[in-house]
Order: structure tokens, then sequence, then C-alpha cells
């Protein structure tokens, strides 16, 4: 796992480490509360170390308490501006990022210096041996949340935009790479046929390129495939599926490479 992939799931998972951290800190304040009074349980309630938030964060991804998790981090100013419409357009992002969470996640350690924090994380997958990746917190106020500086302003500058920005602007970056796994797909398929190229479903079939490619789920893109008349060349296209949601490039392929426009969501043809 590349520390990108771990820094992407810190990010949109950074609030749901909250309610596990606070249902902990409150049983345990609220034993305190009857020895010491209220002062004493709100000042226990605080005393959150940075391992303690990446712990609950990691527990709360998995359980799927997105709002609550996004609260505790840098991207609590986006996700709180959030209609429910928009909450559950974005849910489906939220839950793949949930589901490859691992089981196993261990602390090594932590630094804390000044207003930042790096915790040393070492995430297990299946019976492989643990990798050990840093995850990046800021003091706010007397809390501490997930997230780095430059992010922080980012997203105070986007606001809510900010999820649907990442998303468009992932989904741009997955097309280009489906994109060149048809066209790499298409080279194994005509050296199998004659020189003959296929369709998506036809690529499918043969194993080449994935299902998901059918579908706009997962892709956010509807990809298309034609054959010239010769049946041995093609070009392939791919356009959001909404446009400005989940994307704003069309995207056009052939012989001499890809090319993109925006194009109100409209095929695009160079």
């Amino acid at each position: 796992m590349s520390s990108k992939v771990l820094h992407g799931r810190q990010t949109l998972l950074v609030a749901l480490s909250g309610l596990m951290v606070l249902a902990f800190a409150w049983g345990a304040a609220t034993a305190a509360a009857a020895a010491h009074g209220h002062n004493a349980v709100f000042g226990q309630a605080q005393a959150r170390t940075p391992s303690d938030v990446v712990r609950g964060f990691y527990r709360a991804l998995r359980e799927k308490r997105f709002r609550e998790a996004f609260a505790m981090s840098i991207y609590k100013p986006a996700v709180e501006k959030l209609n429910a419409e928009e909450y559950e357009e974005l849910r489906p992002d939220f839950e793949r990022i949930a589901s490859n969470v691992p089981e196993k996640v261990e602390i090594g350690g932590e630094q804390i210096s000044g207003d930042t924090a790096t915790v040393f994380v070492r995430i297990f997958d299946g019976e492989a041996a643990g990798t050990s990746e840093p995850v990046t917190l800021l003091r706010a106020g007397d809390a501490w949340v997930v997230g780095d500086h430059e992010n922080k302003a980012t997203v105070e500058k986007d606001g809510k935009d900010f999820f649907i920005k990442t998303r468009i602007n992932t989904h741009h970056s997955e097309v280009q790479t489906m994109l060149g796994r048809i066209a790499a797909a298409q080279l194994v398929y005509g050296a199998q046929r004659g020189g003959q190229v296929g369709d998506l479903e036809a690529l499918v079939r043969a194993g080449l390129v994935p299902q998901d490619v059918l579908g706009v789920e997962s892709t956010g893109y509807r990809f298309s495939v034609v054959s010239g008349k010769d049946g041995k060349s093609f070009a392939a296209t791919a356009v959001p599926d909404r446009y400005g949601r989940t994307g704003r490039l069309s995207f056009f392929m052939d012989a001499s490479g890809i090319r993109s426009k925006d194009n109100g969501g409209k095929p695009f043809k160079p």
C-alpha cells in the first residue's frame, strides 16, 4: 500500500475516528465525574493523543460513520455544509474507501513537533508483512485532527465542493488509465485474432479489461469503443455520466493517442 493511497484514506476517514474515541472517553469521563466533577471530566475527554485519534479513525472508518469521522479532520468545513442529498450522493465514494481499510492496523509510535504530529501506522494486508506508513495530524485547539496544512488550505477554500472536485479529478486520472488499458487490451486481442479489434464487451469477456468499464458506478464515465471499417482499427471515447458531478472532461482515443476537452458532457471527437 502506497503512502499516497494511505493519505487519501486518512483524508476521507479522518472524522470517523471521532465517535469511537469519544465513546471511550465518555465512559472514562463518566466514572471520573463522580469523583472529580465536571471540569475534570472535560479535561479527560480532551486528553487524546495523536495515536488515540488514529486508532479511532480507522475503527470508525470500518464502521462507516462517515459524518462523525470527517468532523474530526481538516475536512470538517466540507462535510458540515453538505445537505442530505449531497451526502447520500457521496456515500458510495466513502464506502469504497471504507471497504479498503484492513482489519489489522497497529500503531508503531508517534512524533510531535509543535502543532504537527506524525503517527506511524503498520498496515497488514492478509498474511503479508505489515507496511509502515506515516499519518499526519494537526493540532486544532485542544484536539488533534487528521490532515496536513496544504490540504487544510484547499478544503477551506473549496468548502463542500472539495469532495466533488476531488472525485472529478480522480475520475479524470482513472479514465486516462482505463483508456491506456483498453489500448493495451486491443493489442493482445488482435494478436490472438488476426489483427481484429474487439468492442468493450468482447474485451471484458476475454478478461483483458475489468467489468467496471461497462458501467458508471465506480468510474463515473460511459466508455465506448467503435471499430474501423477494416475491423483492425478502433476509436474509444469516455464521457461523464453526470457532467459537473462525476467528471467535466470528455475523452477521445485513437492510434494517435488520448485527447480530452471540456465539451459540456457531450462526446468529443477532434
